[in-house]
């Protein structure tokens, strides 16, 4: 169980610049108040429900000084919504004003600008990435990442506030070695896509097969108005879009803190414990079927050092009974790195229990990427017999 970030959209007065440099215009200004609560589950039923506020209304009285967040007016873009939500998760910018202009008089006055102002510096919190001179990347900033997409305004943001946002939807510490696990999916998985679609980067070279016209980015742009509309006011499409990328990303979040975190703390039990399996080290055994394992065991391996690659998953299906999967050799290859015998796929039942030598024998796939047996220790000789072939026949190794 853990904290789920509770959002709730109050709408006042925003304040924006006119061309002619008047006064500001009362128009709307935008809310998103942060509370917490517990939850009783981490499975959460419903936007409405997470996005709630149960704390009570606070009074704005006229000596509080509000901080301004500013950004670009016009057509609003994924990236400054999502950098826009970004700052208003944390305490310092939770009652701040979207100042949307580009009047740099008014810019100034700002605590904060992102994604305008054709200015980087993160000493006086200007987070632009439109000017001809800027090129950063995560990694340029951070040399210990690996991202090397350009940054947009949401990119920027998060690096530089995203461990802190993290802590306060979270409530784990900014220290703990999940966190930065967390930080490091979230950027790879919802940020950098927003990062590159904002700066023009494409996915692969050459055409592509097929549009994808669904994408965050996509979504937030259709909320602007239509070019032949009558009222051009963007006011109203970004405060939309500003809920619907808040309650995308916490949602993701949710994700990855309350189901995957979990599977790579399994996985990694595992990894730690696979000699006691098997003194080769190669096979892990999981005690529950439908962990996914695949991403984490690749990754683990990595940071844990293992040397000798595992080979074979272990786990119980929902009938009880046990199968035995191959590693693959990677993520995206239906190559394994030792695939089960080639005598045994297409084999079933008795006739498997008979060419394999092990009872309770159910199947062995004709790709030779899985196996079931009656029992754990049915499915675990398989990987065994496996490995000791291979040993004696290195052909017989990943197909």
């Amino acid at each position: 169980m853990w904290c789920v970030r509770v959002v709730a959209l109050k709408l006042t007065q925003i304040s924006h610049s006119v061309a002619n440099k008047k006064p500001l215009c009362s128009l709307t200004r935008l809310y998103l108040l942060p509370s917490w609560r517990r939850c009783s589950s981490v499975n959460i039923s419903g936007a409405e429900q997470r996005f709630m506020s149960t704390e009570p209304k606070r009074i704005r009285t006229d000596n509080m000084t509000v901080k301004k967040i500013g950004t670009h007016n016009g057509t609003f873009h994924c990236d400054e919504v999502l950098a826009c939500f970004f700052l208003r998760q944390l305490p310092e910018y939770a009652d701040a004003e979207i100042i949307r202009t580009r009047d740099t008089a008014l810019l100034a006055e700002c605590d904060v600008v992102v994604d305008v102002g054709g200015e980087f510096d993160s000493k006086r919190h200007r987070y632009d990435h439109h000017q001809r001179t800027f090129a950063e990347n995560f990694h340029s900033l951070c040399p210990e990442k690996p991202w090397v997409t350009k940054l947009s305004s949401a990119g920027l943001v998060y690096l530089h506030f995203g461990r802190r946002l993290l802590a306060q939807l979270t409530q784990m510490k900014e220290d703990d070695r999940q966190l930065e696990v967390l930080f490091d999916k979230l950027y790879e998985n919802f940020v950098e896509e927003v990062d590159a679609v904002d700066n023009g980067i494409s996915q692969y070279d050459g055409e592509a097969r097929y549009a994808v016209s669904s994408t965050l980015s996509a979504r937030v742009a259709h909320l602007n108005p239509r070019w032949n509309s009558k009222s051009q006011d963007t006011e109203e499409g970004f405060r939309k879009a500003l809920k619907m990328v808040g309650e995308e990303f916490l949602d993701r979040l949710d994700f990855y803190k309350s189901s995957w975190l979990p599977a790579r703390a399994v996985v990694e039990q595992a990894v730690k414990e696979r000699h006691k399996v098997d003194p080769s080290g190669e096979v892990l055994l999981f005690s529950q079927g439908g962990c996914p394992w695949k991403e984490h065991l690749f990754a683990l391996e990595r940071e844990l050092n293992v040397e000798t690659l595992i080979k074979f998953v272990i786990y119980p299906d929902q009938n009880g009974q046990w199968r035995v999967q191959c590693v693959p050799a990677g993520l995206n290859t239906f190559q394994n790195r030792l695939s089960l015998p080639e005598e045994w796929r297409g084999v079933r039942d008795e006739a498997l229990s008979e060419l394999s030598g092990i009872k309770g024998g159910i199947f062995v796939h004709a790709g030779g990427f899985i196996g079931g047996n009656k029992t754990q220790e049915g499915a675990l000789e398989m990987a065994r017999r496996t490995l000791q072939a291979a040993a004696q026949s290195p052909a017989n190794g990943s197909s």
